[in-house]
């Protein structure tokens, strides 16, 4: 019995997610130098097949920083209208960053994007620009709940740079010790404690 229309597409977008997700190591390991060929080995697919969905491997690459973007603590607006003191939006802010933040990839693909010259700059810009809106609302939530008293008295950008700082050194930690980051990778109230009075 041949397949439906409707089968031959969730085929194809299955495929396409298969390869992506096989981009998103690779890409994390090797940044730009990584190649379709390197792709298509760790999706286990043919060379032919990755192009078959991607023209090459700027467009693997742009496609995967554009998934990146979307995380669900890229949500800022929605985190600013949320009901609540600051304090219980800043504590799901952080929850939300840090969980994404346990699978590194995506992040890890970020880092390669602001440190390759490689990289395109409408990219770079993109990047550069999320993570300061996301480093701006970090600094808003902490500066309205340190009003509130729900968490400690201190500089806001450097509570923001420390919270930033831990979290990254966690992420990279993971391209040197894979098989234990899931392991020891703290809790977000880890992090909530730290910002606590």
């Amino acid at each position: 019995m041949p397949r439906t229309a409707e089968a031959k597409q969730r085929l194809r977008e299955e495929q396409r997610a298969h390869i992506l997700e096989a981009a998103k190591r690779v890409f994390a390991r090797k940044g730009l130098a990584a190649t379709v060929d390197d792709v298509a080995i760790e999706a286990g697919v043919s060379h032919g097949l990755a192009y078959r969905y991607f023209a090459n491997k700027e467009a693997i690459f742009s496609e995967l920083i554009k998934q990146a973007l979307q995380a669900p603590s890229a949500d800022l607006q929605r985190v600013r209208d949320m009901p609540g003191t600051p304090g219980e939006r800043l504590k799901w802010l952080l929850s939300a960053f840090v969980e994404s933040r346990r699978q590194p990839e995506s992040f890890l693909l970020l880092g390669q994007v602001l440190s390759s010259e490689r990289a395109p700059d409408e990219l770079r810009e993109l990047v550069r620009q999320r993570s300061q809106d996301l480093q701006g609302t970090f600094r808003q939530l902490i500066v309205e709940s340190q009003e509130t008293f729900e968490v400690a008295a201190g500089d806001p950008d450097q509570l923001v740079r420390a919270l930033f700082a831990c979290v990254d050194g966690l992420t990279r930690w993971a391209m040197y010790d894979p098989e234990h980051y899931h392991e020891h990778f703290p809790d977000a109230e880890i992090f909530w404690r730290l910002l606590k009075p």
